[in-house]
């Protein structure tokens, strides 16, 4: 069965990258991904899905819903690039003169692979093969805006039993781990405009205040936990050096492994902010743009998936992608790189800690059983959100590392919609890890989505 599984992926190739390179064509940022999520919903209705758009407050975020009764698997599809990175498919640096934003993180090879999967399922329940729900979830802005999250507080995931999902990479795995809980915060500082020779005892620089409150945010570095991350950047610092900014804002993100300790640090930042316009006689206000829990890991859910994983297998590199690869290597600088041929492998399993990242993902993994994958759609070596990871994203070497997601995938469904006792498994060790006393409450607050955060 497994097999016919990757011999129907492997017909609907060329369909698949197709989507997912038009996607990278589009380069949409978060919340603004029109175009990327039409194509996903007018791929999913031409399979025969009912699709339900603009949910929960965000016009790009969809629903696209196939089948009847339990078991409910949900597969999330995610499609929003990253600003500031555009490239494009030079091993090379070389920006595109038409687009501001690229997909460096490769999720037009999340939402056209997770697609892939989706229908591959619709199409084992229309041979009889399994019997139950499949449902997409098309979730823009996970890059800061957090989208997943007004999800689960529509209660979307209500009725699923259990969530699929895949991350592009540089290699092949799928181990249970966790990842970093995450606050997002806009700060803005008001003063007052005055000429900065002339009269600059007339003005209070905004961008005083912005640099007063970062210079205390680098001073409590040497006070927080080793596993804290902060960094910050400085979206508007005035527009001329010869007037005092009446307007200056900066953009925080606060990281750690407790979700309850980044609430706590993002208290002592608010402090800072605080200080900092007191000291320059400013006026602040801050707005949370983002905020996600980390992931729970489950080892029922893990161990199948890279079962399965192993059966797929990695991504052979042909003659012309060496040459390719070994150029976008070369851009690094540094001699401590994986083999190119890493990309063939799957990683033994083991249980990891955690990775560096964040992810809204790690919502819905404390709502319900949640189980992701990453696969080599970059060249061994390459990290996400660099120009690098935009160049091997319109190469074929990542859209069959997208198939091997897309059947890893498939294939993990098939085993929950077929072995009852897998989840009933996969439930009690989530009621455990989870904890009997456990309630939602979002980083978020009940704020609305945060449409125009990347204006």
């Amino acid at each position: 069965m497994k097999q016919k599984i990757s011999d129907n992926l492997d017909k609907k190739y060329d369909a698949f990258k197709s989507v997912a390179f038009q996607i990278w064509d589009f380069a949409e940022v978060g919340f603004k991904e029109e175009k990327s999520s039409d194509l996903l919903q007018k791929t999913l209705k031409d399979a025969g899905f009912s699709v339900e758009s603009g949910i929960a407050g965000m016009p790009t975020a969809f629903v696209a819903t196939y089948g009847t009764g339990s078991p409910v698997i949900g597969i999330l599809g995610e499609f929003d690039a990253l600003p500031g990175l555009s490239q494009d498919a030079s091993p090379v640096k070389s920006p595109r003169a038409d687009k501001i934003a690229g997909h460096a993180c490769g999720h037009h090879l999340f939402g056209a692979g997770s697609a892939a999967a989706a229908i591959e399922v619709k199409d084992m329940m229309d041979k009889g093969l399994v019997k139950g729900t499949i449902k997409f979830y098309g979730t823009p802005a996970e890059e800061g805006g957090s989208g997943k999250v007004y999800m689960v507080r529509e209660g979307l995931f209500n009725d699923v039993d259990v969530v699929l999902h895949w991350h592009p990479g540089d290699g092949n795995s799928a181990n249970p781990s966790s990842s970093l809980a995450n606050i997002s915060a806009k700060f803005r500082f008001y003063g007052k405009s005055a000429h900065a020779a002339g009269a600059p005892f007339r003005g209070r620089s905004a961008l005083d205040g912005v640099e007063s409150m970062d210079y205390m945010a680098n001073m409590m570095r040497e006070h927080v936990t080793p596993e804290t991350r902060m960094h910050y950047v400085i979206t508007d610092g005035g527009k001329a050096p010869n007037v005092v900014p009446d307007f200056a804002e900066v953009y925080y993100y606060v990281r750690h492994p407790d979700r309850e300790e980044v609430r706590s640090l993002f208290e002592r930042l608010k402090k800072a902010a605080e200080g900092a316009a007191l000291g320059t006689e400013t006026r602040m206000e801050y707005e949370i743009i983002g905020g996600v829990y980390n992931l729970l890991p489950l080892e029922s859910l893990a161990k199948v998936m890279h079962a399965n994983m192993k059966i797929v297998g990695g991504v052979k590199y042909t003659e012309s992608e060496i040459e390719f690869a070994k150029k976008i290597q070369m851009s690094y600088g540094t001699e401590a790189l994986p083999a190119i041929a890493s990309s063939e492998e799957v990683e033994p399993y083991k249980v990891e800690n955690r990775s560096g990242g964040s992810t809204d993902v790690g919502d819905i993994s404390w709502t319900v059983p949640t189980v992701g994958c990453r696969t080599a759609t970059w060249v061994p070596g390459t990290p996400a959100h660099s120009w690098q990871a935009v160049s091997c994203g319109i190469n074929d070497l990542s859209a069959r590392g997208m198939m091997v997601a897309a059947k890893t995938i498939a294939m993990t469904a098939y085993d929950l919609y077929t072995t009852p006792a897998l989840l009933i498994e996969v439930k009690t060790e989530f009621i455990k890890a989870r904890g009997a006393n456990f309630k939602y409450a979002s980083l978020l607050g009940d704020r609305p989505p945060a449409l125009d955060y990347r204006d």
